[in-house]
C-alpha cells in the first residue's frame, strides 16, 4: 500500500510538472500568458530574454518528474541512480516555489501556479516521507 501511495504521489509530481512544462514551453514560443509566470512582472509576450529563460525552466520541470518516476519505481532505467539527494532538493524548491507564487504580484500566478505549485510540493512532500 505505502509503494502505491509513494507511486501515484510520484505520477502527480510528473503531471503536474509535466503541465507546467509546457506551460513554459508555451511561453518560450511566444503565447501571450506572461501574466502567469515570473512574478506576473509582464503581459503579453515576455520579452526575449525572459522568453528563453522559459525554455530551461521547462527542461528542469520535465527532469524533476522523470526523477520522481524513477525513485518510485514507476520508470525503471536499467541501473541505479542517486535519486534521493535529488528528491530532497527538488521538494525544497517546491516549497518555496509555492511560497514565491503566493506572495506574486499576479492575481493569475497566485490563483493557478500556487495550487499547483502546493500539489506538487505536498506529493513531493509524500513520496519524500514515505521512501
Amino acid at each position: 500500500m505505502k509503494e502505491l501511495l509513494i507511486q501515484i504521489a510520484a505520477i502527480i509530481v510528473a503531471a503536474v510538472s509535466g503541465g507546467i512544462a509546457l506551460f513554459q514551453f508555451l511561453l518560450f514560443f511566444g503565447l501571450p500568458l506572461a501574466e502567469y509566470s515570473w512574478g506576473g512582472k509582464y503581459q503579453g509576450v515576455l520579452p526575449k530574454k525572459m522568453r528563453i529563460m522559459s525554455l530551461p525552466s521547462a527542461l528542469l520541470l520535465l527532469f524533476f518528474g522523470f526523477i520522481f518516476l524513477i525513485h518510485s519505481k514507476v520508470l525503471s532505467v536499467g541501473i541505479h541512480l542517486p535519486t534521493k539527494i535529488f528528491v530532497i532538493m527538488i521538494t525544497i524548491f517546491m516549497g518555496l516555489n509555492t511560497l514565491g507564487n503566493l506572495v506574486s504580484k499576479s492575481n493569475k500566478e497566485r490563483l493557478v501556479m500556487t495550487p499547483l505549485a502546493g500539489i506538487t510540493f505536498l506529493s513531493c512532500l509524500l513520496v519524500l516521507i514515505y521512501s
